[in-house]
């Protein structure tokens, strides 16, 4: 989770994303951001997100994210 926390704080540095939720919802995130987050992830902890896992409630909070990676680093 740290890891997916320090991604999120180099993409946008003014968000608490340790408490904020509905980051896509609420569109705090935009979809170039999901595409930087996702090419980073692959990157940084070698876990490849499918098309068909990038919805919003994957990417509205940190806990979801982590949550998302952990699953799909287990398959």
């Amino acid at each position: 989770m740290e890891e997916i926390l320090e991604i999120l704080s180099e993409i946008h540095p003014d968000v608490d994303f340790e408490n904020e939720e509905g980051l896509a919802d609420r569109r705090i995130i935009d979809s170039l951001d999901i595409v930087t987050i996702v090419s980073e992830i692959a990157d940084r902890l070698d876990v490849v997100i499918p098309a068909e896992e990038i919805i919003p409630e994957n990417f509205n909070s940190v806990k979801a994210l982590s949550e998302l990676v952990r699953r799909l680093d287990e398959e």
